[in-house]
C-alpha cells in the first residue's frame, strides 16, 4: 500500500502535468536515406572544381527519433523565410523551448540572410536545445541562413537549393574595413568551430563561405581557391570527398518537406506543427528594444501616482507599460508565466499595504522588491530544465535594461521639477504655501490648523475618491483625508474620527 499511493500521485501529477512531446521510441532506428537525383544541369555552380563522383552516392545519416506504433513523432516545423531578424528569433525560440527532446525540429529555410547579431542568437538557441533538429532548404540559405542551419544536425536540400555567400557586410550591404574583417572573421571562424564540432567538413565548407582568402582543400582536391566565396548546390553538396568518402555539407534531398519525412519516419508515422510569425512576435521586437525606456516611464508614472491623493491616470499608465514590458518579453520567448505570476503577487502586497494596512510598510516593500524582481527575470533568456546561472552573463542585459530604466525615471523626476515647478502638475505633489512656525495639520497652511485639528466628529463627502487617500469636503472646504479600512468613491458620505499629522482620518458614515 506504501508503494501504491506514490505511484498513484505520480500518474496524475503526469497527466496534468506532461509536456505533449513525444515520447521516447525504443523501436528500430530508421534506415540509411539516399541522396535524391541531381537538380537541373542548366544550374549555374558557384564552384569551379568538381569532384570526380558522377552520381549522388547512397549517404548515411543521423537517425531521427524512430516512430513508435502508438504515437507518431511530433515535428515542429519553424519557418525561417525573408530577412533575418527579431521575429524571425522569436519564432525560433518558442518553438525550441515548447518541443521536447523526442520532438524532430526542422527549419523551413528560405532566406537571403539578414542580421549577423541574430543569426548568432539563433545559433545559441538551437545550440541549446537537446532534441534533434534539421534545415531543409527550400530552396536558400544565403548569408546569415547558412551560419544558423550550419548548427542544425542535418542539412537537407530541395532539388533547386543552393547555400553560401556568408561574408559579413555593413547594415548597408557594403563591405567592411579590412581590419574590421579580419576581427570578425576570426571570431566566427571560432563559433562555427564550436557549434559545428564532430560534423566532418561543415567548419571548413562554413569558414570557405565568409571568408573569401581561406582555400578549401580535401585531399588532393581544391574545393574553392582563394579569392571567391563558396556557394553550393544541392548537388555539390551532396559529393562525397575523403577517405572514407563523406559528403561534403548535404544529408539528402527531397522535392518537398512532407516527402522528406516521409522518407526519414515513414508516411503515417509523424505529425507536423507548422508555427508562423504572428503579429505579437513583429510588435515584440520594438517591445524588447526600448524595454528601458519603457521602463522608465512606468517607474516614474508609479512614482507620480504614489505623491498623489487618490488612484488615477498615473497610475494605470504606469502598470500598463509593465504589463507591455512584460508582454514583449514573453512573446520573445524570453519570460513565461511564472515572473508574472510572481509579479502579480508583489502587486496585491502593494494594494493590500494601500487599501487593508496602510501605514505597516512591510508588505510594499515585499511587493515592490517582487515586482521589480519579476520584471528582471522577464527579461532572464531561461530554457527549461537547465539550471539558473548566476554568475554567467545571462543577468548582464535585463540589469543594464532595469538599472537605465531607473536612471531615466530619475532622470525625468528631476526635470520634471525644475522646468515645471508651478504648474498644475506640481500642485498636486505638494501643498502650495509656506509653512510657519507652526505645525502643518491636515494638509493644511498653519492659520487653517485649528479648525482641522476641531474637526473630529464633522461629516463630509469624499470629493476625490479615497483609495484610501484623497480629499473630502467639509463645509465647503477640501481637506487631505485617508480611510483606514477600505476604500470610498466621490459622493460617499463620511465622518471625521481622528486628526493625523498628514490629513484627516476617517470613516464611511453608517447609514
Amino acid at each position: 500500500m506504501s508503494r501504491l499511493i506514490p505511484t498513484l500521485l505520480c500518474l496524475v501529477a503526469s497527466s496534468l502535468f506532461a509536456v505533449p512531446a513525444v515520447a521516447e521510441s525504443e523501436g528500430p532506428e530508421p534506415a540509411a536515406p539516399s541522396a535524391s537525383a541531381a537538380p537541373n544541369a542548366s544550374a549555374t555552380p558557384s564552384v569551379s572544381a568538381a569532384p570526380t563522383a558522377s552520381a549522388a552516392p547512397t549517404l548515411s545519416v543521423a537517425p531521427v527519433p524512430a516512430p513508435s506504433p502508438a504515437q507518431p513523432v511530433r515535428v515542429v516545423v519553424i519557418p525561417v523565410r525573408d530577412q533575418v531578424a527579431d521575429p524571425v528569433l522569436y519564432i525560433l525560440r518558442r518553438g525550441l523551448k515548447a518541443a521536447g527532446k523526442n520532438d524532430f525540429v526542422i527549419l523551413d529555410m528560405k532566406t537571403p540572410g539578414g542580421a549577423l547579431g541574430t543569426a548568432l542568437e539563433m545559433m545559441e538557441a538551437l545550440d541549446k536545445f537537446e532534441g534533434r533538429t534539421a534545415t531543409y532548404i527550400n530552396d536558400e540559405a544565403i548569408s546569415a541562413g547558412a551560419f544558423i542551419s550550419a548548427v542544425t544536425d542535418d542539412i537537407y536540400f530541395a532539388p533547386k537549393g543552393i547555400i553560401g555567400a556568408a561574408a559579413a557586410v555593413s547594415s548597408q550591404g557594403a563591405e567592411i574595413p579590412e581590419t574590421m574583417r579580419l576581427k570578425v572573421n576570426s571570431f566566427l571562424e571560432a563559433k562555427v568551430g564550436a557549434y559545428t564540432e564532430g560534423k566532418k567538413y561543415r567548419a571548413e565548407v562554413l569558414t570557405a563561405m565568409f571568408d573569401k582568402d581561406y582555400e578549401l582543400k580535401i585531399g588532393e582536391k581544391v574545393v574553392k581557391a582563394k579569392g571567391k566565396l563558396l556557394s553550393l548546390t544541392a548537388t555539390q553538396a551532396a559529393e562525397l570527398y575523403g577517405e572514407p568518402p563523406a559528403p561534403l555539407l548535404s544529408s539528402g534531398s527531397a522535392k518537398t518537406l512532407e516527402a522528406l519525412l516521409d522518407e526519414k519516419l515513414g508516411a503515417g508515422n509523424y505529425r507536423i506543427e507548422r508555427l508562423e510569425v504572428t503579429w505579437s512576435e513583429q510588435l515584440a521586437q520594438y517591445i524588447t528594444n526600448y524595454a528601458a525606456i519603457l521602463l522608465g516611464l512606468g517607474i516614474l508614472a508609479i512614482y507620480i501616482e504614489f505623491k498623489t491623493p487618490g488612484f488615477g491616470v498615473f497610475g494605470i499608465t504606469g502598470g500598463v507599460l509593465l504589463l507591455i514590458v512584460f508582454f514583449g518579453h514573453y512573446v520573445a520567448g524570453l519570460s513565461g508565466y511564472e515572473a508574472a505570476l510572481v509579479f502579480g503577487l508583489g502587486l496585491l502586497l502593494l494594494l493590500a499595504e494601500l487599501v487593508f494596512f496602510p501605514g505597516l510598510i512591510l508588505p510594499a516593500v515585499t511587493g515592490v522588491l517582487l515586482m521589480f524582481g519579476a520584471l528582471l527575470w522577464s527579461m532572464v533568456d531561461h530554457w527549461p530544465n537547465q539550471p539558473l546561472d548566476f554568475s554567467g552573463e545571462m543577468f548582464v542585459q535585463p540589469a543594464t535594461n532595469l538599472l537605465l530604466g531607473f536612471a531615466i525615471a530619475l532622470g525625468l523626476a528631476l526635470l520634471l521639477a525644475k522646468f515645471i515647478p508651478k504648474g498644475w502638475f506640481f500642485t498636486r505633489l505638494a501643498v502650495a504655501g509656506e509653512a510657519g512656525s507652526a505645525s502643518q495639520v491636515a494638509g493644511l497652511a498653519p492659520a487653517q490648523a485649528a479648525y482641522a485639528a476641531a474637526a473630529v466628529g464633522a461629516r463630509g463627502v469624499v470629493a476625490t475618491g479615497l483609495f484610501p487617500s484623497g480629499q473630502i469636503e467639509i463645509d465647503g472646504q477640501r481637506y487631505e483625508a485617508r480611510l483606514e479600512l477600505g476604500t470610498a468613491v466621490a459622493g460617499t458620505a463620511v465622518v471625521v474620527v481622528r486628526v493625523s499629522d498628514f490629513g484627516l482620518i476617517v470613516e464611511v458614515e453608517k447609514s
